[in-house]
């Protein structure tokens, strides 16, 4: 088990490690900027990545204050499944309900890894290779439906 303070070290030390990592991809050394993440263009809209005990995630986050909105957005998306799934063999998961630590309820279409864990170093690798190889195939299926949602 890990202390508050050792788990906050062990994440800052995973997160920086993946900056390395991504400086390194081959992909990602042209880039201005890594990811998208935030910078989606679209209000109520952010990609995310997630690492925990349970595995990896790289996720399309709607969060937008109403929930009218939120789901009117969702569907929208939804509409394009077929498009935003294209270079998921497995699939994405369309979540319309999820709700966060928080308690704030959003909308998330993601993709993840299960079976490794934050707190196994040897395990970084591959969330590393998960997280940025998913996050550059969410972000091209994202832009290739964002000019019809908008």
């Amino acid at each position: 088990m890990y202390s508050k303070e050792e788990l906050k070290q062990l994440k800052k030390e995973f997160w920086e490690g993946f900056g390395v990592y991504c400086s390194q991809v081959p992909a990602l050394k042209r880039r201005k900027s890594k990811f998208m993440l935030y910078n989606t263009k679209m209000k109520g809209v952010e990609m995310k990545f997630d690492a925990t005990r349970e595995g990896a995630f790289v996720i399309l986050e709607i969060n937008l204050p109403s929930e009218k909105a939120r789901l009117d957005k969702f569907e929208q998306f939804e509409q394009y499944k077929s498009i935003m799934e294209k270079n998921f063999p497995e699939g994405l998961i369309w979540d319309f309900a999820y709700v966060r630590e928080t308690g704030n309820e959003v909308c998330r279409i993601y993709t993840q890894k299960a079976g490794i864990d934050i707190h196994r170093r040897i395990q970084w690798m591959e969330f590393y290779q998960f997280m940025s190889t998913e996050m550059l195939k969410l972000e091209k299926a994202f832009k290739m439906v964002k000019e019809v949602i908008e």
